[in-house]
């Protein structure tokens, strides 16, 4: 069945070392990394769209472009005059990346300021993709407007997906944090969170408590991502199922694992296969993934 997946946040542009004191320019995001991979993955019926705002300069156009060349969607995508994306550089020293960011004047902090284009822009899609990323960087009210069209969507037969990928330097405080985080969830009826983050910043001890703490907040369908530990996936009210990771004998490079998870993992679901075979797809793309070094990598690679 054709459908559309709208994945809902921020691409920015990404400069990362190319040696002799050059660096190598490319895009990612979160959400971005997701729509590519869903992209490479979902039938070729389905389309998947980005939603975003750019400026009208030459790096937005050229990021445009770049999404249009994967075959992702751009129409839906706010144009602001005068705005240009943001940047992140990474930085590698022993084998350790850090990340250093310029994002404070970035279009896609306004990606939810107009509330009708937004609102459109979800009512053509049968799958809504957004994360806690998306969150924090808005403005509170923005946050509120674009929840709003969440708990909207949901409320309307609509799948809504979430991915909290906590990032504690985007938020102003842990509490709102966390209660921002929260209130994503409770907009959503699939959330696929990373034991990780959850353990560092909700407490959680284990699976197990990530999956109820999220159930009590209304959620229909959790799938918690824990690495090498693999997948648990607790669907509607049928038993608790776990998915073990792929072995990989090296990993090069652990950039976007979960996001590519994510795109493999709701390709095989819309196609009709249990939540544990979408699991293990997902596992098997991530597994690629981290094979080879950037965000995005060719759909060549990935497995059919």
């Amino acid at each position: 069945m054709a459908g559309r997946l709208l994945s809902i946040g921020e691409c920015m542009v990404e400069l990362s070392q190319a040696g002799e004191g050059l660096l190598r320019k490319g895009f990612a995001g979160d959400t971005l990394n997701t729509a590519w991979y869903a992209r490479a993955c979902f039938p070729s019926d389905w389309s998947i769209d980005y939603f975003t705002a750019v400026g009208d300069d030459p790096m937005s156009m050229e990021m445009l472009a770049m999404m249009e060349g994967a075959g992702i969607g751009t129409d839906l995508i706010r144009r602001i005059p005068g705005k240009t994306p943001g940047l992140y550089l990474i930085t590698l020293k022993d084998g350790e990346r850090t990340f250093s960011y310029w994002r404070d004047t970035a279009a896609a902090k306004k990606l939810a300021d107009d509330a009708d284009h937004l609102r459109s822009a979800i009512d053509g899609a049968q799958i809504i993709y957004f994360s806690g990323i998306t969150l924090g960087i808005l403005a509170p009210e923005a946050v509120d407007t674009l929840l709003a069209e969440a708990r909207r969507a949901k409320a309307s037969g609509k799948t809504v997906v979430f991915d909290p990928n906590i990032r504690p330097r985007l938020w102003h405080n842990k509490p709102y944090m966390l209660k921002t985080i929260e209130d994503g969830a409770r907009a959503s009826n699939l959330v696929l969170p990373s034991f990780d983050d959850e353990a560092a910043y909700f407490g959680d001890t284990d699976e197990a408590a990530t999956i109820a703490r999220y159930k009590a907040l209304g959620v229909e369908n959790v799938v918690v991502k824990n690495g090498p530990a693999g997948v648990t996936l607790a669907f509607g009210s049928s038993p608790t199922v776990h998915v073990p990771a792929m072995k990989v004998d090296k990993v090069v490079d652990t950039t976007s694992a979960g996001d590519s998870f994510n795109g493999g993992f709701l390709s095989r679901l819309v196609q009709g296969a249990t939540p544990a075979e979408a699991a293990s797809h997902g596992a098997a793309v991530a597994s690629t993934v981290i094979r080879h070094h950037g965000a995005l990598i060719s759909p060549d690679l990935l497995p059919k």
